[in-house]
């Protein structure tokens, strides 16, 4: 018998009022993701992929947002990286 098992990434952002749109706009568009609270840390998890889009955080801000403003309040983060200026997906390549 053989098991496939999904490697899991992650995103871990300070727990402040900047980061919370982020976190709300990840779990929007992420339905199998994760959100754990920490003291002062919120990392959010999922099977294989995890995306944010520009087009949600600007949703829940109601301003513009250029992605690389997540860098302000980004602790770490796990899993293969690809970004453009709509999107960063963190997955996990086979």
């Amino acid at each position: 018998m053989t098991r496939t098992t999904t490697s899991k990434v992650f995103i871990a952002f300070q727990d402040n009022e900047e980061a919370r749109p982020l976190v709300e706009a990840i779990l929007a568009d992420n339905p199998q993701a994760r959100a754990v609270h920490s003291p002062g840390l919120v990392k959010i998890d999922a099977p294989g992929q995890l995306t944010v889009r520009r087009a949600t955080v600007e949703e829940q801000t109601g301003r513009p947002f250029d992605l690389q403003q997540i860098h302000l309040n980004l602790v770490t983060l796990s899993g293969h990286i690809d970004e453009d200026d709509d999107q960063l997906t963190l997955s996990w390549q086979h």
